[in-house]
Formats: C-alpha cells, sequence, structure tokens
C-alpha cells in the first residue's frame, strides 16, 4: 500500500491468523511461499538475497517462492515505480531458527499487552482519546481501524515508517508529530498540535508493545 507492506500471516494448525507491517519474518530451512497483491496501484515486490522481482497488482495475487537457508536480516524493497514514496517503502526479511520463530508467531498472535507503568497508560489513553484506533489495529482493545498498519506489537519491530528509521520512543514520536514532513503523501496526518509530554507518552506506551 502507498507507501508501506501490511503483511498477514494464515492461520496455522492451532495458531490463529495475524497481522504485523513492513517486515517478514521467516524460518530457515523451510520452503516459504508469498502471496501478494495491491491496495492501489502496481507496486514490486523484491528481495535481492533470495531472487527475482514478482509485481504485486490490484485484483490479482501472484506468488513468489524461496527458502532462506541460515538466520540473518534481508532487505527488501519495492521495485516498482509507485508514487513520490516509492523510494522510502522497504521492509525487513528476518530468519529465524525453527525453535525462534515459533515463539516469534506465538507471541504476535497474542493480544497486546497492558501498559505497566502509569506513564504508559496515559500514553494508551491518549491513543484512545485522539483517535487513533480510528485507523489502527491494536487487538485487545477497541482500536479497530484498519487504515493504518497494525500496531499491536508495534514495539517490537526493528524500524518505523517502511524501514526508515530505527524503532524507538525518539523516532516514533517524531513520526507522529511529522509524518508528512518526513513523507509527505503517506495517508497519516502530523499530529503537530501534541505537546512534548504527550508525544512521549504515545510513543511510550507504542514501543512498549511487544
Amino acid at each position: 500500500e502507498q507507501y508501506w507492506w501490511r503483511v498477514r500471516y494464515p492461520a496455522e494448525g492451532e495458531q490463529a491468523e495475524f497481522s504485523t507491517a513492513n517486515e517478514l519474518v521467516i524460518p530457515i530451512g523451510r520452503p516459504i511461499t508469498v502471496s501478494v497483491t495491491a491496495a492501489d496501484v502496481i507496486h514490486s515486490f523484491w528481495i535481492p538475497n533470495f531472487g527475482g522481482k514478482i509485481d504485486m497488482i490490484p485484483g490479482r495475487i501472484n506468488r513468489f517462492n524461496f527458502t532462506a537457508e541460515r538466520p540473518g536480516i534481508y532487505r527488501g524493497i519495492c521495485a516498482e515505480f509507485c508514487g513520490a514514496q516509492h523510494a522510502r517503502m522497504a521492509f525487513d526479511v528476518t530468519a529465524l531458527e525453527p525453535a525462534e520463530y515459533e515463539t516469534w508467531r506465538r507471541t504476535q498472535a497474542q493480544p497486546a499487552p497492558e501498559p505497566a507503568i502509569p506513564f504508559r497508560a496515559r500514553g494508551r489513553d491518549l491513543f484512545r482519546s485522539g483517535g487513533c484506533g480510528s485507523c489502527h489495529v491494536v487487538r485487545g482493545t477497541e482500536a479497530n481501524g484498519q487504515l493504518g498498519p497494525d500496531l499491536t506489537h508495534v514495539g517490537s519491530r526493528r524500524t518505523i515508517g517502511a524501514g526508515q528509521f530505527p524503532n524507538n520512543v525518539g523516532t516514533l514520536a517524531g513520526w507522529i508529530a511529522n509524518v508528512q514532513q518526513i513523507k509527505p503523501g503517506a495517508k497519516m496526518p502530523s499530529y503537530g498540535s501534541l505537546n512534548g509530554e504527550d508525544l512521549r507518552a504515545i510513543a511510550g506506551y507504542l514501543e512498549s508493545l511487544k
């Protein structure tokens, strides 16, 4: 989607379906099939370390097969010009040992943890009152928006902004306040009216969702 990646993991056995964003986590030594489509314009899914590109076309599903042989973090990109922020549309592929992958998957399928300290609880309340849940899902809460990335475990991701910045409280706060300056044309509005303490509280809450 312009300009980020929605990633859905289908149900496997007793493990429920869930979604993440801007990262693909896989087990090594197991054949992987990625089914791709697009929500808006044509994109292109490309992980250089694992072979050729595959087009992502609205209304059509294409499939790409590969196997990761060793653990590591690999870079993926959109390889088809898709708009003004095409160059800022990347994703991580994290290849894990099978047991580590299963632990990750079980954790990701769980609802979001409750805030452990009052400052993060304040951030959660600001997230709710600010209407963030109308665009974002946080499973286990009333936030059930479908327009933006699923944030249930956003704090566990390496980057934000589709691979643009390391994921920490400072970059999360900057993104919330200035997304339209950082990534003009993204569908999320900037929230520059929030004061510094409120921004830190919301960012701290999101960073704690691991």
